[in-house]
């Protein structure tokens, strides 16, 4: 699924990026409001990881859905 998809599809998504993603809370997804970047932010502030391992695994979880 391309991001535009996900990003219209938002609101079904973010059970699927809660599943991937624990850490984020409700809020924190409304937050990403579906955006790609927003989403790797709230991944690697809540994971601790570097931006380009949070767009690695938001690159994973995106051509999975």
């Amino acid at each position: 699924m391309n991001w535009d998809q996900i990003e219209g599809k938002w609101k079904q998504m973010k059970g699927s990026a809660k599943d991937q993603w624990g850490k984020l809370t409700d809020d924190d997804l409304d937050q990403a409001e579906g955006k790609r970047d927003k989403l790797v932010g709230k991944i690697q502030e809540k994971y601790g990881i570097a931006k380009e391992e949070a767009e690695k695994q938001v690159e994973d979880w995106s051509s999975k859905s």
